[in-house]
C-alpha cells in the first residue's frame, strides 16, 4: 500500500535536511549549502536529485566512500587550465568551489577548462550552468557517473555506465539564460527511484530488466530482482545518446583523472563524479554584440512558432525549472511516504531524529 505524501514549505525542508546532515558529521555551513542545493533541485522540479538523495549520502558517509567537510584541492593551476581533486566531498561543496575558480579564471584570462575529480555526487549539473551564466559565462560540462552501472549500451542487454549527464549554458542579454540540462539515459536514475516510490509505472522504451527484455516497471533499476541482478536503463536516442554517454564517460572519467567504470557492480551506496567543465568569456571573445544580438533573435524566431495540438506555447531550457520553481515555492514540495520514510529511516541511522 502506498504510503501517504507529505507537503513542507522550501524552508522548512531546509531545515529538516540540514540537521539531519549535521547529525551525520557535517559543519553546520556545510550542512545548510548542501540542503539549499538539494531542495532547489525540487523546486525545480527534478525531485530525482533533490532530498531523495539524502537517504543514499548518508548511507555513503556511514560506508566511508562520502568524507564531509571536504574541499576541492588543486592539483594543477596553469592560467587557462586547472585541475582539482574532489577527494570524494559532496559534490554540492567542491563542485562550487571548482565552478568559483573556474568562473574567476575565465573572466580574467576570456576561457577556463576545468577538470574536476572524485567529487561525492555532484547533484543537478544545472546549477553550476547557472552559477556560470548568472556571472556572463558560457558553459559547458561533461559529467561521469562511477557507482553500479545503470545504463545499457546501445545495442547492449545490461547496464555498464551511468547516466552521465552533459549540460550547457548560455546567457541571454536581459533575458533568462539557456540552461540545456539532460542525463544520457532516456530518464535519470533518480526519476525511477520516485516512480519506484511512488507505485507508478513508467513510459515503454525506457527500461530493460535483469534477462534484458522491456519493461515498464522502474523497481527493475531500484531494487535486486529474484535473481539477485538489475535491469537497465535505455540511452535516449539510440546510438546518438549512447555516442553522447562514451563521450562524457571519456571527458568527464577519463581525461579529468576521475576513473571510468569497468568492473563488475557492487553494492556500495557512493556516487562518484568527474566533470569536465569548459568556461567562456564572451566579451573577451570579439563577438559579444553579435552574439547577443543574434542569440535573442533565434530565440525569439523559436517562439513565434504557432504551439503544437496539446501545446500552450514553445519554451527553451531552463523555463521549465524556472515555472516549477515559482510553482513549488508557493504551493510547497510534496514529498512521496516511501521517500519521507527513507529519510526518517537515515536520521535514525546518525542518531537524529527527524520531526514529523
Amino acid at each position: 500500500m502506498t504510503k501517504p505524501s507529505k507537503t513542507l514549505q522550501a524552508a522548512d525542508l531546509r531545515a529538516k535536511v540540514a540537521a539531519l546532515l549535521t547529525a551525520a558529521g557535517s559543519t553546520a555551513t556545510e550542512a545548510v549549502r548542501v540542503a539549499d542545493n538539494l531542495v532547489y533541485a525540487n523546486l525545480s522540479g527534478h525531485d530525482s536529485h533533490g532530498v531523495g538523495m539524502v537517504p543514499r549520502y548518508i548511507d555513503a558517509v556511514l560506508e566511508g566512500g562520502l568524507n564531509p567537510n571536504a574541499s576541492a584541492k588543486v592539483l594543477l593551476d596553469a592560467g587557462s587550465m586547472i585541475s582539482l581533486d574532489g577527494q570524494r566531498g559532496y559534490g554540492q561543496i567542491v563542485g562550487e568551489e571548482a565552478m568559483q575558480l573556474g568562473m574567476d579564471r575565465a573572466k580574467d584570462t576570456g576561457s577556463c577548462i576545468l577538470a574536476l575529480a572524485n567529487a561525492h555526487h555532484l547533484g543537478r549539473i544545472g546549477h553550476f550552468a547557472e552559477m556560470a551564466v548568472a556571472r556572463g559565462l558560457v558553459s559547458i560540462h561533461f559529467v561521469n557517473v562511477q557507482s553500479r552501472p545503470v545504463v545499457a549500451p546501445f545495442a547492449g542487454g545490461d547496464g555498464r555506465y551511468g547516466t552521465n549527464p552533459c549540460c550547457i549554458g548560455v546567457p541571454l542579454a536581459g533575458r533568462d539564460p539557456f540552461v540545456l540540462d539532460f542525463a544520457t539515459s532516456r530518464v535519470a536514475q533518480g526519476k525511477m527511484r520516485v516512480a519506484h516510490n511512488e507505485g507508478r509505472q513508467v513510459e515503454a522504451g525506457y527500461l530493460i530488466d535483469e534477462q534484458g527484455r522491456p519493461t515498464t516497471d522502474p523497481g527493475v533499476v531500484v531494487v535486486p530482482q529474484a535473481n539477485g541482478l538489475f535491469g537497465a536503463l535505455m540511452a535516449f536516442g539510440e546510438h546518438k545518446g549512447y555516442g553522447m554517454a562514451v563521450a562524457c564517460e571519456l571527458l568527464g572519467g577519463a581525461l579529468t583523472g576521475s576513473g571510468t567504470w569497468h568492473r563488475p557492480a557492487d553494492s556500495a551506496r557512493s556516487v562518484i563524479n568527474g566533470m569536465l567543465t569548459i568556461l567562456i568569456d564572451p566579451s573577451k571573445l570579439g563577438t559579444r554584440a553579435s552574439f547577443e544580438s543574434e542569440a535573442l533573435a533565434f530565440v525569439d524566431w523559436l517562439r513565434q512558432s504557432p504551439p503544437a495540438p496539446g501545446a500552450d506555447k514553445v519554451r527553451i531550457a531552463g523555463e521549465p525549472e524556472r515555472e516549477a520553481r515559482a510553482r513549488r515555492e508557493a504551493a510547497g514540495i510534496e514529498i512521496d511516504g516511501t521517500t519521507w520514510g527513507e529519510i526518517v529511516e537515515a536520521g535514525r541511522k546518525v542518531g537524529h531524529l527527524v520531526p514529523a
